[in-house]
């Protein structure tokens, strides 16, 4: 019996101890912080060159480059996630990315999301074929225009404090939305648009070494790209952004420039 009793003690001081350990509310890796990242996941629209697409199978781009070096000096494993860019808020929101970098305008979205300094100018111009006769903006009245959806370009069309976008909105015979730059080129070589709205830096890669195309002089509008992150997050902000700084005091931001453009685009940190 006092054996019995003996056993039953050691039992229940056990248990005891096991409840004292295991009666945290909060698992350690919660209270880790950002200390405890591992990995950085970035969203963006795999049908988007330079800044970010599929090539032999594997993803590449500017901004791409760009993320694997910020991932990499901070000891985060990258983690590049293709997202539909109609639903880039939900992946954000849902939090399933820590970012959207890709081309990613600010303009107009400064109160959407925590952005980083902006790291790169560019402007919304026309692409059309050179057999085409269109020299200028004016040219395009009574033609069909090609816009991605969703994306800067449809923003500056739709921009009605622009008098420009309003006057050749109104001049325009149609405006058809793709759901990327592929369709539209396809759409304009074969002759079922007359021309594209769409991102310089983008019209410059589609067109490099391809004949027929060319981009008119005049811009619709010009916008910055930043790395946006969810409303909120200043933490992981502000790590990306002293990283990009970083990596322009240092040459490598322009040494990944050169290899996409040819040149140095970036503004961030100057």
């Amino acid at each position: 019996m006092k054996r019995f009793a003996l056993i039953l003690l050691v039992m229940i001081m056990a248990l005891g101890m096991f409840t004292a350990c295991g009666g945290s509310d909060e698992p350690a890796a919660d209270n880790a912080g950002d200390a405890a990242k591992t990995t950085f996941t970035v969203g963006f629209d795999a049908n988007f060159p330079p800044y970010g697409y599929m090539e032999d199978g594997e993803y590449v781009g500017f901004d791409l480059d760009m993320a694997a070096e910020v991932a990499e000096r901070n000891g985060w494993e990258l983690v590049l996630q293709p997202i539909d860019w109609n639903a880039k808020d939900m992946e954000l929101d849902s939090e399933t990315i820590d970012c959207i970098w890709n081309g990613f305008t600010m303009n107009g979205r400064e109160d959407l999301y925590t952005w980083t300094d902006p790291y790169q100018d560019n402007s919304q111009v026309f692409v059309v074929r050179t057999d085409s006769g269109i020299t200028d903006i004016a040219g395009l009245a009574g033609k069909t225009l090609s816009v991605q959806m969703d994306s800067s370009a449809e923003a500056a069309l739709n921009d009605e404090e622009s008098e420009l976008a309003v006057n050749l909105k109104a001049s325009l015979k149609e405006v058809v939305t793709v759901a990327e730059y592929n369709t539209a080129f396809m759409d304009l070589e074969a002759g079922a648009v007359d021309a594209i709205a769409m991102d310089i830096g983008v019209a410059g890669f589609q067109i490099e070494g391809r004949e027929g195309f060319m981009i008119l002089d005049e811009v619709l509008a010009s916008e910055q790209y930043g790395v946006g992150f969810k409303l909120g997050n200043t933490e992981l902000r502000d790590t990306v952004q002293a990283t990009l700084e970083e990596m322009v005091e240092d040459g490598t931001f322009a040494e990944i420039s050169e290899k996409w453009f040819g040149y140095d685009v970036g503004i961030i940190g100057k």
